[in-house]
């Protein structure tokens, strides 16, 4: 049995504790980084697959505490020869985000398994 097909999304959380900026903005920047890998591997059949079943997708947004943390994992990723899209808020030329193609949840998940769901405490 395969594993499921899921598509991972790493947000930085200092720029929501540190750094001030809005939870709408926090939720755009996972949406741009999504959209982007999405686009950028619409031919890769792990893609095709979850574009395949919309009603069935599986998207996990994990948090990652700085830049250079998010930095580091996409340098591991590289190494690894895991398909993702780090995206750089412009024009400030800001590295918030970064979105894995979809794949198998057990082909990627020692990539990402230290890090924990992204989740904040509201006002």
């Amino acid at each position: 049995m395969t594993s499921t097909v899921v598509q991972y999304v790493l947000l930085r959380s200092d720029l929501l504790k540190d750094l001030g900026w809005s939870i709408g903005a926090l939720v755009a920047q996972a949406c741009h980084a999504s959209s982007a890998v999405l686009h950028l591997f619409k031919d890769d059949e792990y893609t095709i697959k979850y574009l395949n079943d919309l009603e069935n997708m599986h998207k996990v947004v994990l948090e990652v505490p700085n830049e250079e943390s998010l930095k580091k994992l996409t340098e591991k990723l590289k190494e690894n020869s895991i398909d993702h899209k780090l995206w750089i808020e412009q024009p400030e030329n800001i590295p918030t985000c970064l979105a894995l193609k979809p794949y198998p949840r057990d082909e990627v998940k020692k990539f990402v398994g230290k890090f924990k769901l992204y989740k904040t405490t509201l006002p």
